[in-house]
């Protein structure tokens, strides 16, 4: 009966201790403006292993190491693009959510463009052919046919009566 009446407390304690867990970033800037370039670029690289996260808000490691290098970068004097060409080299154009246009990604730029254009060659071309070849069946039966459809319709109107 004692082990239930402490096992709330037990949890509590376990639940409060996973807390301690987690790290948090402190570091120490030379003035509000180093701060403010902090917060920007890191909140303008992607994580690697978070698909859609930047790597301020990413609890990875490897977004942790990422801002620790961001830091260091910074205290060197380096600017915006310096830091932001640094992770480019290091981690590819992944860590970027605008990335450059280079013959690699130049069919993803365009790839959308291209096929809404083709298809809409394609739909165009097929209305007009459409259009202007298309003949009734009544018109592309010989004459004997057409006799032969007429009979057959009355012939099934006076079984169907």
């Amino acid at each position: 009966m004692r082990l239930f009446s402490s096992l709330p407390a037990l949890l509590l304690g376990m639940l409060m201790s996973v807390s301690a867990f987690a790290a948090i970033d402190t570091y120490q800037f030379k003035s509000p403006e180093q701060e403010q370039a902090y917060r920007d670029i890191t909140a303008q690289l992607r994580c690697p292993k978070c698909q859609n996260t930047n790597i301020a808000a990413s609890d990875s490691i490897i977004a942790a190491d990422m801002r620790t290098k961001v830091f260091q970068l910074l205290n060197e004097g380096q600017n915006r693009q310096q830091i932001v060409a640094y992770m480019v080299a290091r981690y590819g154009n992944f860590v970027t959510y605008e990335p450059p246009i280079t013959p690699s990604t130049l069919i993803l730029w365009l790839g959308p463009v291209l096929v809404v254009i083709i298809g809409g060659g394609m739909i165009f071309m097929r209305s007009r052919r459409g259009s202007v070849n298309t003949k009734t069946a009544a018109e592309e039966m010989s004459e004997q046919e057409k006799q032969r459809l007429a009979q057959l319709l009355k012939d099934s109107d006076r079984k169907g009566s």
